[in-house]
């Protein structure tokens, strides 16, 4: 596994190498489709990408926890998680290489 991470720089710069945009332009398309996403999370809307996968958020009812350490019972408070569910695509795209 390699330590690369992928960067909103490193998708811009590849939408500059493909689209043709200038580097600012392609870097405003980045953020903008960022922003486009994240506001529909946070107003609840699921963000479904075709062949990639489906963004949702749940919402996480209260319960007790437990300190594994003590053993002391600790409330946990409810809450909104993000959720990703990857398509089959993606599943098969990214298995397949594991096997190289």
């Amino acid at each position: 596994m390699t330590d690369k991470t992928l960067t909103r720089m490193d998708l811009a710069e590849a939408v500059h190498s493909e689209v043709g945009l200038s580097r600012n332009d392609s870097a405003d398309l980045v953020e903008s489709v960022l922003t486009h996403v994240s506001d529909a999370l946070v107003s609840g809307e699921s963000v479904k990408i075709s062949s990639f996968g489906t963004f949702s958020v749940r919402n996480k009812a209260a319960r007790v926890g437990r300190n594994p350490k003590t053993g002391e019972e600790v409330p946990i408070h409810p809450r909104r998680v993000l959720t990703f569910r990857p398509s089959h695509l993606m599943k098969d795209r990214v298995a397949a290489g594991n096997k190289s």
